[in-house]
């Protein structure tokens, strides 16, 4: 299997060349090839299909055999191997994905695609629609205890579930030990990806995160979409920021027009390779 391999701000993906292909187990394949001592190493397997409904379907394994049904900073590396594998000759594309159909647009400068805006569509708040447990007619704000300490979030589904947490001092925040425990907490049917979050200032926040089906991660472009939805409606920051991540910033628009939050970052290819399978 001939692949590449790409990231996000650090956040690590591996796409076959091969359109549609195809794996029996596609969850032990993932698990494995995603292993950063016997495999390849990534934090998830990026799947492109064909479809007739957009310009290409993207789908993501994670690097524990669970499939997401979005992810930001793949689906900015997914565009851009698109287009300079010659698959889509258009710089504003479609995706679709498990979240409903995403708009990626290649920013160029010089010849060169510098940056990709992607159109991550309506952010949803209700409990439901997370989905988090609780009456219908609750917001989607909770305070949950776990290993002895109380965090106070504000759910956001982009599309995939997510649990934003501002904190006093993120140094403070032992994220692999409290992160599984929220992601898994009954409150979440689906669980979900839990983002610890200091505010800087009202146009720039420092984010880290623990993904659901990975752990921690440098970079996640949902949980920042979904950070600056939170901030905004908590009154912590504006509508429009810089989300600084452990493997750099992307930037956050949640439009006052249509209510659509815009992810503006940049997407790497690292290296080609050929897979023994």
């Amino acid at each position: 299997m001939r692949f590449s391999k790409w990231q996000g701000l650090g956040n690590d993906f591996i796409i076959p060349d091969d359109m549609d292909f195809q794996c029996e187990d596609i969850a032990g394949f993932a698990r494995k090839i995603c292993d950063r001592n016997f495999g390849v190493g990534a934090d998830g397997l990026c799947l492109l299909e064909t479809t007739d409904k957009a310009d290409f379907r993207m789908r993501l394994i994670n690097s524990d055999g669970s499939e997401a049904e979005m992810c930001g900073n793949l689906i900015r590396c997914a565009a851009k191997h698109m287009y300079e594998s010659g698959r889509v000759n258009k710089t504003e594309m479609k995706v679709e994905t498990l979240a409903g159909i995403m708009q990626p647009r290649l920013i160029i400068e010089n010849g060169e695609i510098t940056n990709i805006c992607v159109d991550m569509g309506e952010p949803k708040l209700k409990r439901e629609l997370i989905p988090m447990a609780g009456a219908a007619t609750e917001n989607s704000q909770a305070k949950i205890v776990v290993a002895e300490q109380e965090f106070f979030g504000q759910g956001v589904s982009m599309g995939n579930p997510h649990f934003v947490i501002f904190v006093d001092k993120l140094a403070a925040i032992d994220i692999a030990k409290v992160g599984p425990l929220l992601e898994k907490h009954d409150i979440f049917p689906a669980k979900a990806n839990i983002e610890f979050v200091e505010i800087i200032d009202k146009k720039t926040v420092r984010m880290r995160v623990w993904e659901r089906g990975a752990g921690i991660t440098l970079a996640c472009g949902t949980g920042s979409c979904a950070t600056v939805v939170a901030g905004a409606l908590l009154g912590k920051t504006g509508r429009k920021a810089e989300v600084v991540l452990d493997g750099g910033s992307l930037f956050i628009e949640w439009s006052e027009e249509n209510g659509h939050v815009y992810m503006t970052g940049p997407a790497i290819k690292v290296f080609t390779g050929e897979l023994l399978l």
